[in-house]
């Protein structure tokens, strides 16, 4: 080894030891007669320090055409700091330095290798490697890296097994789109890049394998958000003989571990919700509970407290729902205005935003009060339950629109009050979704998570006289209102996954030729089983408090989907092409 020990290691007990170093030049501080240098590696920093009366020939020379980020070797002896650092790992010593060595000269990088560094994103991600030496970025990969480790240990213990499934597979066409590769052996036939190992992982239980775990990369040909890559990482894992409560059971288990090991924090028994209860209180299916600003209904099918007062926008609307803030009556207009600006938002598509301002027991004002009059405004604080000094915001149009854009203003609101703190963790499970969903523009169901999730055994007689109706025998995974995981009871008998590709809209053909090697393996014998899947980028970036999941990926794409380090994707020369049997432009 060229080195003796890094440059985090060395304490106070080391000090009067001749040592060897090796690292980056972090910087330089030249005052003359002393000269300090940090020298930095993947475990810390370390002050080298070199008095010029005292110093070898030739070292202060060598140490004076060091520049930032050159690749030294040093060899010195520990001393104690007589001005300590508390604020670093070896703040208590430094190395008076007796040897040098200039292994790599370096260019001066193009921007600060600090934690607060002057490099904007696209100019660190084309560097990828010089941002990968920031120790906030490299402590986030450690952070990757344990999560990896406890999630792989925890298994381990309860006995499943890792097993690797195929990279290169066949399209389908449920789901997201799919990355394709041409097979150049196969004349204009393709391979897929797996969405997830879903198949493989059901192939495996029939297999007898009992219990499978895989850590593995997914390729999805999606828009990108902050939580999304082109390629991501699962913790992909599917067990027999078990029923929902046996999964949730072991995987809460998984998530308690992780928090355990990785934030030294106890999670209590996660609560369980229902999908039907997450939308009508929260209008999401991934709730953040950090808060409350449960939903209250002003008008609906069961009641209406708002119709009849010549004010159109209710009276013509199927839903008129609201929000109460606490406190919230000492907003100003100004602060009004931005928030009714948020949820006219096209995103968002909210035509306009009621408030009604309870100031006090004798005081209530609202934005529409030349329709409505004290009473049935009090009768509003009512039903939202409010207090003196609270804010009412109300919203109205169809159900499912008006809920989505009021579940945004609740999380905007959250934000804005303090309420979403990053340190803060609630955790939930959401269960008996729906099991298909009506597409208008196909004309048919689509599976709301995927065809081979089994309905409720106590819907299943639905399943022809009103699919709509069923649940499915799912659940997800939910942390600060990120779902982070989600699985289900997997169909394992051929009749009833037959009965499910009908009612996705697949003649028995295309149902064959898609997925005719799954339900041949349900005639050999398939045990009823279940699994989930835990998005292992996001799981990674809430420990770390992160909203965005690319700095935890060691060489991420950009919100275009490239990788602007090594200019990709590119162009195939001609004669690539051709071997592909492509046309060539």
């Amino acid at each position: 080894m060229l080195r003796s020990h890094t440059c985090g290691e060395l304490r106070i007990n080391h000090v009067s030891q001749e040592v060897i170093l090796c690292g980056w030049v972090q910087r330089i501080r030249d005052k003359g007669k002393l000269i300090w240098i940090d020298l930095r590696d993947r475990y810390g920093v370390t002050q080298l320090m070199i008095e010029e009366s005292k110093a070898p020939a030739g070292l202060i020379e060598t140490i004076r055409s060091c520049s930032r980020e050159y690749v030294v070797k040093a060899v010195g002896i520990v001393r104690e700091r007589e001005s300590k650092n508390p604020q670093m790992a070896t703040g208590e010593i430094e190395i008076e330095l007796k040897q040098a060595e200039v292994i790599n000269p370096a260019k001066i990088p193009p921007f600060l290798i600090e934690d607060e560094t002057d490099g904007g994103d696209e100019l660190r991600m084309k560097y990828r490697y010089l941002d990968l030496r920031r120790s906030i970025v490299r402590q986030n990969l450690e952070l990757r890296h344990k999560v990896a480790s406890a999630s792989r240990k925890y298994l381990d213990s309860l006995q499943f097994i890792e097993v690797e499934t195929p990279v290169l597979i066949k399209s389908t066409p449920e789901g997201a789109r799919d990355f394709v590769v041409p097979s150049r052996m196969n004349p204009g036939e393709f391979y897929a890049l797996p969405q997830s190992p879903q198949t493989f992982k059901q192939l495996l239980m029939v297999s007898g394998f009992d219990r499978y775990y895989q850590i593995v990369k997914c390729f999805r040909d999606e828009d990108l958000r902050a939580d999304r890559q082109p390629e991501f990482t699962q913790i992909d894992c599917e067990m027999s003989f078990v029923e929902q409560e046996d999964v949730l059971e072991t995987f809460e288990g998984l998530v308690k571990e992780l928090f355990k090991t990785i934030k030294s924090i106890d999670i209590p028994k996660v609560p369980r919700m229902s999908y039907a209860e997450a939308m009508n209180k929260y209008g999401s299916d991934k709730p953040d509970i950090r808060f409350g600003m449960e939903f209250f209904y002003l008008k609906g099918p069961s009641h209406d407290f708002v119709s009849g007062n010549g004010f159109g926008a209710f009276d013509q609307s199927e839903s008129v729902i609201g929000i109460c803030i606490p406190g919230g009556a000492s907003l100003t207009r100004k602060q009004i205005d931005e928030l009714t600006d948020f949820v006219k938002k096209p995103q968002i598509g909210a035509k306009g935003l009621v408030y009604v301002r309870y100031t006090s027991e004798t005081e209530l004002k609202s934005s529409i009060d030349k329709f409505y009059d004290e009473n049935r405004l009090r009768e509003w604080t009512r039903q939202a339950q409010a207090q003196p000094g609270d804010m009412l915001f109300i919203l109205a149009g169809d159900i499912h629109s008006t809920r989505k854009q009021l579940s945004e203003l609740r999380l905007e609101m959250g934000k804005q009050m303090g309420l979403r703190d990053k340190d803060t963790f609630r955790c939930l499970w959401v269960l008996d979704f729906p099991l298909l969903e009506w597409d208008e523009e196909s004309g048919r169901f689509h599976a709301m998570h995927h065809p081979f999730t089994s309905p409720k055994p106590e819907d299943e007689s639905l399943l022809l006289s009103n699919p709509g109706k069923v649940r499915a025998n799912a659940y997800d995974f939910v942390i600060n209102g990120v779902e982070v995981g989600g699985g289900s009871i997997r169909i394992h008998e051929r009749t009833l996954q037959e009965k499910m590709f009908s009612l996705l809209g697949f003649s028995p053909e295309e149902a064959r030729k898609q997925f005719g090697f799954l339900m041949d393996a349900f005639e050999f014998g398939a045990p009823p089983h279940g699994g989930i899947a835990f998005g292992f980028d996001r799981l990674c970036s809430l420990f770390g408090g992160a909203e965005s999941i690319r700095d935890f990926i060691a060489f991420p794409k950009n919100n275009a989907g490239r990788d602007v380090m090594i200019d990709t994707p590119s162009n195939l020369s001609a004669e690539q092409l051709k071997e592909l049997h492509l046309k060539v432009n």
